[in-house]
């Protein structure tokens, strides 16, 4: 028997957010006024309901869209597939109508000025999970027997799980047809010499400089920087690294429903 594959619906929050409002979503997407309200808040697009039939879906968009909220459908395999492998850039090269790419094989990729439909610049934290080994020191009864009561300590080593946060920023550009990006910039694996004099000491800097050289190279295409300061809002039973993934998603069909509505 073939899995079922459900239709999700996802809410862009509205700038303003007022009571009637609220209200106004709750009674269509058959939700309480408190959860709504909190479906509603944040700045990334959410995930507010989930259904069989696509039918029902989108005429439950339809309503959505009639109050002035941007919401849109797809499937939620869609959304929750693994991703593809990706392009991820080490240097570029601004030319006349195209942008040119290389990854660290040397492995090129160009993209026209009218390819590139979003240019979108995240921050994702991540826990890095290490090993270590620690020298404590442990009571020994056996050997404070044996000596008549002196209280004996010997030295133990222990393996300790160490986890730190670090913090990854990221460029990524996506084509109309995609919504996995075609192009990856990580900051701490790229070469922005390409920035001449605009580049500086610190590589967060430089990432932010290339993002502006990536809209004005592509300037049809829509920026959005949201995940830069929530880092991804998380995503329900999703870890840290499919909740930005998932997110970036969202973001991507938000402006395919911007661009559908006009």
């Amino acid at each position: 028997m073939a899995e079922l594959d459900f239709i999700d619906i996802a809410i862009a929050p509205p700038d303003v957010l007022d009571a009637s409002l609220v209200e106004k979503v709750a009674a269509i997407i058959n939700k309480d006024l408190y959860r709504t309200r909190l479906q509603l808040a944040g700045k990334i697009p959410r995930i507010v309901a989930r259904y069989q039939n696509a039918e029902v879906a989108e005429a439950i968009v339809q309503s959505l869209n009639a109050l002035g909220i941007v919401a849109f459908i797809y499937k939620d395999s869609e959304l929750h597939k693994p991703s593809a492998g990706r392009f991820r850039a080490h240097s570029l090269k601004r030319e006349e109508g195209k942008v040119t790419f290389w990854d660290n094989r040397s492995m090129e990729r160009s993209l026209q000025t009218e390819d590139v439909f979003l240019v979108l610049q995240g921050t994702v934290q991540t826990n890095i999970e290490s090993e270590s080994t620690e020298t404590r020191m442990k009571f020994s009864l056996p050997r404070t027997i044996l000596i008549g009561g002196l209280p004996v300590w010997r030295a133990v080593k222990e393996k300790v799980k160490n986890v730190a946060v670090q913090t990854v920023c990221f460029i990524r550009l996506y084509e109309r047809a995609s919504m996995e990006p075609s192009i990856e910039i990580l900051q701490k694996n790229f070469n922005y010499s390409f920035l001449g004099q605009k580049m500086t000491s610190s590589s967060l800097q430089n990432l932010s400089a290339t993002a502006a050289e990536l809209r004005d190279a592509f300037p049809q295409a829509a920026f959005d920087d949201r995940l830069t300061k929530s880092f991804g809002e998380s995503i329900p039973f999703a870890s840290p690294d499919d909740s930005i993934e998932i997110n970036c998603r969202l973001i991507y069909l938000y402006y395919q429903a911007v661009s559908s509505l006009g």
